[in-house]
Protein backbone atom coordinates (compact mmCIF):
# COMPACT_ATOMS: atom_id res chain seq x y z
CA UNK A 1 0.00 0.00 0.00
CA UNK A 2 1.37 3.43 -0.91
CA UNK A 3 1.63 6.54 1.37
CA UNK A 4 -1.37 8.57 0.31
CA UNK A 5 -3.77 5.69 0.05
CA UNK A 6 -3.19 4.74 3.85
CA UNK A 7 -3.07 8.38 4.90
CA UNK A 8 -6.52 8.52 3.37
CA UNK A 9 -7.72 5.36 4.69
CA UNK A 10 -6.51 6.27 8.16
CA UNK A 11 -8.53 9.77 7.83
CA UNK A 12 -11.73 7.94 7.09
CA UNK A 13 -11.55 5.74 9.46
CA UNK A 14 -10.96 8.57 12.35
CA UNK A 15 -13.95 10.94 10.60
CA UNK A 16 -16.11 7.57 11.45
CA UNK A 17 -14.55 7.12 15.00
CA UNK A 18 -15.63 10.55 15.37
CA UNK A 19 -18.91 10.47 14.00
CA UNK A 20 -19.61 7.72 16.27
CA UNK A 21 -18.47 9.36 19.38
CA UNK A 22 -20.52 12.54 18.52
CA UNK A 23 -23.89 10.32 18.38
CA UNK A 24 -23.00 8.15 21.06
CA UNK A 25 -22.23 11.15 23.54
CA UNK A 26 -26.17 12.97 23.52
CA UNK A 27 -26.96 8.75 24.47
CA UNK A 28 -24.89 9.00 27.44
CA UNK A 29 -26.25 12.10 28.43
CA UNK A 30 -29.08 11.22 28.66
CA UNK A 31 -28.58 8.18 30.51
CA UNK A 32 -26.80 9.57 33.06
CA UNK A 33 -28.03 13.20 33.56
CA UNK A 34 -27.10 15.63 36.37
CA UNK A 35 -29.46 15.08 38.94
CA UNK A 36 -29.54 16.58 42.66
CA UNK A 37 -32.23 16.09 45.14
CA UNK A 38 -32.48 16.87 48.83
CA UNK A 39 -32.82 14.50 51.60
CA UNK A 40 -33.79 15.63 54.79
CA UNK A 41 -33.42 13.29 57.57
CA UNK A 42 -35.45 12.60 60.97
CA UNK A 43 -32.22 12.20 63.29
CA UNK A 44 -29.72 14.88 64.92
CA UNK A 45 -25.98 14.28 63.44
CA UNK A 46 -25.22 14.01 66.81
CA UNK A 47 -26.45 11.03 66.89
CA UNK A 48 -23.84 9.55 64.06
CA UNK A 49 -24.91 5.97 63.74
CA UNK A 50 -28.74 6.14 63.06
CA UNK A 51 -27.98 9.68 60.87
CA UNK A 52 -25.16 7.67 59.56
CA UNK A 53 -27.88 5.98 57.13
CA UNK A 54 -28.16 8.82 54.86
CA UNK A 55 -24.38 10.14 54.73
CA UNK A 56 -24.24 6.11 52.83
CA UNK A 57 -27.17 6.71 50.72
CA UNK A 58 -25.43 9.55 48.83
CA UNK A 59 -21.92 8.72 49.05
CA UNK A 60 -22.82 5.55 47.50
CA UNK A 61 -25.26 6.84 44.80
CA UNK A 62 -22.60 9.32 43.88
CA UNK A 63 -19.70 6.96 43.30
CA UNK A 64 -22.33 5.20 41.60
CA UNK A 65 -23.32 7.55 38.86
CA UNK A 66 -20.26 9.40 38.65
CA UNK A 67 -21.07 11.59 40.60
CA UNK A 68 -24.10 12.84 38.12
CA UNK A 69 -26.61 11.60 40.83
CA UNK A 70 -25.82 13.98 43.58
CA UNK A 71 -27.98 13.82 47.01
CA UNK A 72 -28.15 16.91 49.88
CA UNK A 73 -28.83 15.62 53.21
CA UNK A 74 -29.71 17.86 55.87
CA UNK A 75 -30.25 16.96 59.28
CA UNK A 76 -33.54 17.29 61.39
CA UNK A 77 -34.96 20.94 61.65
CA UNK A 78 -32.18 21.55 59.25
CA UNK A 79 -34.98 22.59 56.57
CA UNK A 80 -37.99 20.72 57.66
CA UNK A 81 -38.57 19.61 61.08
CA UNK A 82 -38.14 15.88 61.88
CA UNK A 83 -41.21 14.65 62.21
CA UNK A 84 -42.58 16.34 58.97
CA UNK A 85 -40.21 14.13 57.26
CA UNK A 86 -42.93 12.15 55.28
CA UNK A 87 -45.24 15.15 54.95
CA UNK A 88 -42.62 17.09 52.92
CA UNK A 89 -41.73 14.00 50.37
CA UNK A 90 -45.04 13.43 49.94
CA UNK A 91 -45.52 17.68 49.19
CA UNK A 92 -42.08 17.70 46.87
CA UNK A 93 -40.76 20.03 48.78
CA UNK A 94 -38.04 17.73 49.14
CA UNK A 95 -37.39 14.72 46.82
CA UNK A 96 -36.25 12.37 49.74
CA UNK A 97 -36.48 11.66 53.35
CA UNK A 98 -34.57 9.32 56.10
CA UNK A 99 -36.72 8.89 58.57
CA UNK A 100 -39.65 6.00 60.36
CA UNK A 101 -42.65 4.93 59.26
CA UNK A 102 -44.00 4.80 62.14
CA UNK A 103 -43.70 8.69 63.14
CA UNK A 104 -46.84 9.34 61.20
CA UNK A 105 -49.10 6.22 62.25
CA UNK A 106 -51.44 9.32 63.60
CA UNK A 107 -52.52 9.79 59.65
CA UNK A 108 -52.64 5.89 59.35
CA UNK A 109 -52.06 3.58 61.62
CA UNK A 110 -50.58 1.64 58.60
CA UNK A 111 -47.63 3.52 58.57
CA UNK A 112 -46.55 2.18 61.83
CA UNK A 113 -46.28 -1.07 60.05
CA UNK A 114 -43.48 0.15 57.93
CA UNK A 115 -40.93 0.52 61.23
CA UNK A 116 -42.07 -1.50 63.85
CA UNK A 117 -44.83 -2.73 65.50
CA UNK A 118 -45.20 -3.63 69.49
CA UNK A 119 -44.04 -8.00 69.49
CA UNK A 120 -43.57 -7.60 65.57
CA UNK A 121 -40.36 -8.45 63.53
CA UNK A 122 -36.96 -8.82 65.39
CA UNK A 123 -33.90 -6.93 62.38
CA UNK A 124 -33.13 -10.57 60.43
CA UNK A 125 -36.64 -11.28 60.07
CA UNK A 126 -37.74 -7.70 59.20
CA UNK A 127 -35.13 -7.79 56.44
CA UNK A 128 -36.23 -11.01 55.11
CA UNK A 129 -40.10 -10.48 55.16
CA UNK A 130 -39.19 -6.68 53.32
CA UNK A 131 -36.52 -8.18 50.70
CA UNK A 132 -37.86 -12.02 49.96
CA UNK A 133 -41.66 -11.69 51.44
CA UNK A 134 -44.34 -9.46 50.18
CA UNK A 135 -43.14 -6.44 53.00
CA UNK A 136 -41.63 -3.89 50.14
CA UNK A 137 -44.62 -4.58 47.64
CA UNK A 138 -47.30 -4.59 50.38
CA UNK A 139 -45.60 -1.22 51.93
CA UNK A 140 -45.22 0.54 48.47
CA UNK A 141 -48.66 -0.30 47.48
CA UNK A 142 -49.88 1.80 50.89
CA UNK A 143 -47.22 4.61 50.26
CA UNK A 144 -48.17 4.90 47.01
CA UNK A 145 -51.82 6.36 48.08
CA UNK A 146 -49.76 8.81 50.01
CA UNK A 147 -47.54 9.76 47.49
CA UNK A 148 -44.05 7.83 48.30
CA UNK A 149 -41.64 5.40 47.42
CA UNK A 150 -40.31 3.58 50.41
CA UNK A 151 -37.18 1.39 50.82
CA UNK A 152 -35.44 0.34 54.09
CA UNK A 153 -32.66 2.02 54.80
CA UNK A 154 -31.21 1.01 58.04
CA UNK A 155 -32.12 -0.85 61.39
CA UNK A 156 -31.41 -0.63 65.03
CA UNK A 157 -31.56 -4.50 65.92
CA UNK A 158 -34.04 -5.01 68.80
CA UNK A 159 -34.16 -1.81 71.44
CA UNK A 160 -34.09 -1.51 75.29
CA UNK A 161 -37.03 -1.01 76.89
CA UNK A 162 -35.82 2.29 77.85
CA UNK A 163 -35.49 4.65 81.26
CA UNK A 164 -37.15 4.86 84.47
CA UNK A 165 -36.74 6.86 87.19
CA UNK A 166 -38.15 4.17 89.79
CA UNK A 167 -38.00 0.60 89.71
CA UNK A 168 -40.87 -1.13 87.96
CA UNK A 169 -41.85 -4.79 89.52
CA UNK A 170 -45.64 -5.12 88.68
CA UNK A 171 -48.57 -3.58 86.53
CA UNK A 172 -49.29 -1.38 89.08
CA UNK A 173 -46.41 0.36 88.89
CA UNK A 174 -47.08 1.45 85.62
CA UNK A 175 -50.13 3.07 86.22
CA UNK A 176 -50.28 7.01 85.65
CA UNK A 177 -46.84 6.43 84.58
CA UNK A 178 -45.97 9.50 82.27
CA UNK A 179 -43.49 7.86 79.17
CA UNK A 180 -42.43 9.33 75.99
CA UNK A 181 -42.57 6.85 74.13
CA UNK A 182 -43.17 6.32 69.88
CA UNK A 183 -45.66 4.73 67.72
CA UNK A 184 -48.49 2.22 68.09
CA UNK A 185 -46.53 1.63 71.32
CA UNK A 186 -47.83 4.56 72.96
CA UNK A 187 -51.51 3.04 72.00
CA UNK A 188 -50.84 -0.26 73.41
CA UNK A 189 -48.94 0.68 76.93
CA UNK A 190 -51.53 3.12 77.44
CA UNK A 191 -53.81 0.12 77.97
CA UNK A 192 -51.77 -1.20 80.89
CA UNK A 193 -52.28 2.61 82.45
CA UNK A 194 -49.26 4.57 81.04
CA UNK A 195 -49.81 8.32 79.89
CA UNK A 196 -47.43 7.91 76.56
CA UNK A 197 -45.91 11.33 75.66
CA UNK A 198 -44.97 11.52 71.69
CA UNK A 199 -44.29 14.93 71.06
CA UNK A 200 -40.64 15.29 72.51
CA UNK A 201 -38.52 16.03 70.52
CA UNK A 202 -35.03 13.52 70.64
CA UNK A 203 -33.04 16.46 72.19
CA UNK A 204 -35.40 17.28 74.73
CA UNK A 205 -35.41 13.95 76.62
CA UNK A 206 -32.78 14.56 78.99
CA UNK A 207 -34.15 17.99 80.30
CA UNK A 208 -37.74 16.27 80.38
CA UNK A 209 -36.82 13.33 82.51
CA UNK A 210 -34.38 15.04 84.56
CA UNK A 211 -37.32 17.95 84.99
CA UNK A 212 -40.21 15.22 85.98
CA UNK A 213 -41.68 16.13 83.10
CA UNK A 214 -41.86 12.50 82.15
CA UNK A 215 -41.27 9.58 84.58
CA UNK A 216 -39.90 7.23 82.02
CA UNK A 217 -38.32 7.79 78.00
CA UNK A 218 -37.36 5.44 75.67
CA UNK A 219 -34.64 5.83 72.54
CA UNK A 220 -32.75 2.92 70.98
CA UNK A 221 -30.18 1.78 73.01
CA UNK A 222 -26.88 2.15 74.93
CA UNK A 223 -24.77 4.09 71.99
CA UNK A 224 -27.50 5.94 71.54
CA UNK A 225 -28.78 6.52 74.82
CA UNK A 226 -25.12 7.05 76.34
CA UNK A 227 -24.72 10.21 73.64
CA UNK A 228 -27.98 11.70 75.05
CA UNK A 229 -26.58 11.14 78.31
CA UNK A 230 -29.91 9.52 79.96
CA UNK A 231 -27.96 7.94 82.59
CA UNK A 232 -27.01 10.23 83.88
CA UNK A 233 -30.85 11.42 85.22
CA UNK A 234 -32.56 7.75 85.25
CA UNK A 235 -31.46 4.62 86.75
CA UNK A 236 -33.29 1.99 85.80
CA UNK A 237 -32.77 0.71 82.29
CA UNK A 238 -35.26 -2.03 81.21
CA UNK A 239 -35.41 -4.66 78.74
CA UNK A 240 -36.23 -5.72 75.82
CA UNK A 241 -37.82 -3.01 73.92
CA UNK A 242 -40.72 -5.19 72.90
CA UNK A 243 -42.42 -2.35 71.02
CA UNK A 244 -39.05 -1.92 68.74
CA UNK A 245 -38.20 -6.33 67.86
CA UNK A 246 -36.23 -4.65 64.63
CA UNK A 247 -36.76 -1.24 63.96
CA UNK A 248 -36.36 -0.34 60.01
CA UNK A 249 -35.82 2.87 58.97
CA UNK A 250 -36.84 3.74 55.60
CA UNK A 251 -35.52 5.92 52.85
CA UNK A 252 -38.48 7.98 51.64
CA UNK A 253 -38.81 9.59 47.67
CA UNK A 254 -41.78 11.52 46.20
CA UNK A 255 -43.09 8.42 43.92
CA UNK A 256 -43.60 11.31 40.67
CA UNK A 257 -39.42 11.79 41.78
CA UNK A 258 -38.64 8.43 41.81
CA UNK A 259 -40.31 7.13 38.88
CA UNK A 260 -38.90 9.95 36.98
CA UNK A 261 -35.29 8.63 37.57
CA UNK A 262 -33.20 7.08 34.88
CA UNK A 263 -33.69 2.81 35.67
CA UNK A 264 -29.74 2.73 36.56
CA UNK A 265 -30.25 5.67 39.06
CA UNK A 266 -33.16 3.42 40.72
CA UNK A 267 -31.33 0.70 41.11
CA UNK A 268 -28.32 3.02 42.07
CA UNK A 269 -30.44 4.03 44.81
CA UNK A 270 -32.00 0.97 45.89
CA UNK A 271 -28.29 -0.84 45.89
CA UNK A 272 -27.57 2.22 48.52
CA UNK A 273 -30.18 1.72 50.60
CA UNK A 274 -29.95 -1.78 50.79
CA UNK A 275 -25.88 -0.85 51.94
CA UNK A 276 -27.28 1.76 54.62
CA UNK A 277 -29.91 -0.89 55.75
CA UNK A 278 -27.01 -3.41 56.54
CA UNK A 279 -24.25 -0.61 57.68
CA UNK A 280 -26.73 0.74 60.59
CA UNK A 281 -27.35 -3.12 61.87
CA UNK A 282 -23.54 -3.33 61.90
CA UNK A 283 -22.44 -0.53 63.24
CA UNK A 284 -24.92 -1.18 66.71
CA UNK A 285 -24.18 -4.40 66.92
CA UNK A 286 -20.49 -3.07 67.33
CA UNK A 287 -21.19 -0.15 69.78
CA UNK A 288 -23.75 -1.70 71.63
CA UNK A 289 -21.68 -3.60 73.66
CA UNK A 290 -19.20 -1.05 75.21
CA UNK A 291 -21.90 1.47 75.71
CA UNK A 292 -23.58 -0.62 77.59
CA UNK A 293 -20.56 -1.65 80.16
CA UNK A 294 -20.06 2.17 80.45
CA UNK A 295 -23.24 3.04 81.29
CA UNK A 296 -23.07 0.23 84.16
CA UNK A 297 -20.21 1.86 85.37
CA UNK A 298 -22.28 4.99 86.00
CA UNK A 299 -24.56 3.60 88.48
CA UNK A 300 -27.10 2.34 86.18
CA UNK A 301 -28.86 -1.07 86.84
CA UNK A 302 -30.23 -3.35 84.65
CA UNK A 303 -33.27 -4.42 85.10
CA UNK A 304 -35.76 -7.17 82.48
CA UNK A 305 -39.47 -6.50 82.24
CA UNK A 306 -41.17 -9.17 84.33
CA UNK A 307 -43.38 -11.72 82.49
CA UNK A 308 -46.86 -10.18 83.77
CA UNK A 309 -45.48 -6.74 82.19
CA UNK A 310 -44.89 -8.60 79.07
CA UNK A 311 -47.71 -10.86 79.03
CA UNK A 312 -50.43 -8.07 79.87
CA UNK A 313 -48.69 -5.77 76.85
CA UNK A 314 -49.05 -8.45 74.30
CA UNK A 315 -52.51 -9.08 75.13
CA UNK A 316 -52.97 -5.58 74.94
CA UNK A 317 -51.61 -5.31 71.12
CA UNK A 318 -53.23 -8.25 70.19
CA UNK A 319 -56.61 -6.34 70.63
CA UNK A 320 -55.84 -3.28 69.27
CA UNK A 321 -54.23 -4.46 66.03
CA UNK A 322 -58.06 -6.60 65.98
CA UNK A 323 -59.79 -3.02 66.40
CA UNK A 324 -57.56 -1.38 63.85
CA UNK A 325 -57.96 -4.03 61.09
CA UNK A 326 -61.81 -4.22 61.58
CA UNK A 327 -62.18 -0.41 60.07
CA UNK A 328 -58.65 -0.46 57.92
CA UNK A 329 -58.39 -3.24 55.41
CA UNK A 330 -55.01 -1.47 54.16
CA UNK A 331 -53.65 -2.07 57.69
CA UNK A 332 -55.45 -5.71 58.00
CA UNK A 333 -53.75 -6.71 54.89
CA UNK A 334 -50.86 -6.29 55.63
CA UNK A 335 -50.72 -7.29 59.42
CA UNK A 336 -52.33 -10.26 58.42
CA UNK A 337 -49.47 -11.13 55.97
CA UNK A 338 -46.92 -10.12 58.24
CA UNK A 339 -48.10 -12.66 61.36
CA UNK A 340 -48.37 -15.15 58.60
CA UNK A 341 -44.99 -14.94 57.99
CA UNK A 342 -44.10 -14.98 61.48
CA UNK A 343 -45.63 -17.88 62.55
CA UNK A 344 -43.70 -19.84 60.20
CA UNK A 345 -40.56 -18.18 60.35
CA UNK A 346 -40.24 -19.11 64.00
CA UNK A 347 -40.62 -22.62 63.40
CA UNK A 348 -37.19 -22.44 62.07
CA UNK A 349 -35.69 -19.47 63.75
CA UNK A 350 -36.14 -21.46 67.15
CA UNK A 351 -34.35 -24.72 65.64
CA UNK A 352 -31.11 -22.69 64.56
CA UNK A 353 -30.45 -18.91 65.97
CA UNK A 354 -32.25 -19.73 69.02
CA UNK A 355 -30.44 -23.00 70.16
CA UNK A 356 -27.29 -21.67 68.71
CA UNK A 357 -27.01 -18.54 70.22
CA UNK A 358 -28.41 -19.76 73.61
CA UNK A 359 -25.53 -21.84 74.04
CA UNK A 360 -23.31 -19.64 72.93
CA UNK A 361 -24.63 -17.29 75.35
CA UNK A 362 -24.11 -19.82 78.35
CA UNK A 363 -20.65 -20.21 76.99
CA UNK A 364 -19.73 -16.91 77.26
CA UNK A 365 -21.37 -16.29 80.69
CA UNK A 366 -19.07 -19.17 81.89
CA UNK A 367 -16.13 -17.67 80.86
CA UNK A 368 -14.90 -19.78 78.00
CA UNK A 369 -15.28 -16.98 75.30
Amino acid sequence: MDRRSFIRKAGAIGAGAAASSALAAPAIAQENPKITWRMTSSFPKTLDTIYGGIDDIASHVSTATGGNFTIQTFEAGEIIPGLQAADAVSAGTVEAAHTCSYYFWNKDPTYAIGTTIPFGLNARLSNAWFYQGSGNALMNEFYATQGIYGLPAGNTGVQMGGWFRKEINTLDDLKGLKMRISGLAGSVIAKVGVVPQQEIATADLYSALDKGTIDACEWVGPYDDLKLGLQKVAKFYYYPGWWEGGTVIHAFFNLEKWNGLPKNYQAALTDACAFANTNMLAKYDVKNPPALKEIVTEGVTLRPFSQEIMEACFQAATVIYADISKSNASFKKIYDNQVAYKKEAYLWMQLSEYTFDTFMMIQQRAGKL
